[in-house]
């Protein structure tokens, strides 16, 4: 399995059969995918409209949580359940396109790096001006503290290697703070323009005070994680070049950096 789309939704019932539509429209041809719904709890008919459609859809997978745990152990919960070697994130509430994730996938096929994180950046966000105040002033101290030169980390599309996630901390709210996780281990960040669209159907789950000082508060969490961070360099004994050499080259040692 080459792609996993894994959304995380709660009481979002309105918006599977059309957002299924379009990933479907957008993936079939492109890759070998399938979709990983997380539902986080809901108390709606989420849950049964996803068994509705997997009846026609062998690739449309259901992760359920019992109760609701947050946006960050929902995508834990995907990531872990998915098959494939990629995954791309979307938001359930059909503001980001899927119609964007080819342009991601052949990105990331072309730069063939294996510690790549190519996050969503909503050019023209279709939100309220509350909405969009408060996730600026979050940003901007967010850049500052952090540099992890990423103008929008709360873009729901993201693309990036399964291993790569798997490798980085958990905590709650982590999916905030995923462009300066990833630069931690190592790996590389690109922020690439993509579509948002207007909610259409449902409610948000968010406020915009509480979406604000959250993250400010985990905000110093992540920067004390940075500062702590460490990539031993690891020795590597050439086994295999032994066979071929006289002990005294095969006893040779060459360093590689972890991956």
């Amino acid at each position: 399995m080459d792609l996993s789309v894994v959304i995380p939704v709660r009481n979002e019932a309105e918006n599977i059969a059309p957002l299924v539509a379009e990933i479907t429209q957008a993936l079939d041809g492109v890759a070998d995918y399938e979709i990983v719904y997380v539902d986080d709890g809901s108390d709606d008919g989420t849950a049964a409209e996803i068994k509705v459609l997997q009846r026609g859809r062998p690739q449309l997978r259901l992760v359920r949580h019992a109760a609701s745990c947050g946006q960050s152990a929902a995508i834990r919960s995907g990531v872990k359940a998915a098959s494939g070697i990629w995954i791309a994130t979307l938001d359930g509430d059909g503001q980001n396109d899927p119609a964007d994730i080819p342009a991601l996938w052949r990105i990331a096929g072309e730069s063939g790096d294996g510690r790549l994180l190519l996050a969503g950046q909503r050019a023209r966000r279709q939100d309220s001006w509350a909405k969009r105040r408060a996730s600026r002033i979050a940003n901007g101290v967010r850049r500052r503290i952090l540099h992890d030169d990423t103008p929008d980390t709360g873009c729901g599309l993201k693309l990036f290697p399964r291993a790569l996630f798997l490798d980085l901390p958990y905590f709650d709210h982590m999916h905030r703070f995923l462009p300066a996780l990833v630069l931690r281990e190592g790996g590389i960040v690109r922020s690439i323009p993509v579509n948002h669209r207007p909610r259409r159907r449902g409610t948000s789950k968010y406020g915009v005070l509480d979406r604000l000082w959250v993250g400010i508060v985990d905000l110093f969490g992540v920067l004390w994680l940075r500062r702590r961070a460490s990539r031993p360099q690891l020795v590597v004994e050439a086994a295999a070049e032994a066979v071929a050499r006289p002990p005294r080259q095969a006893a040779r040692l060459r360093v590689g950096s972890v991956s």
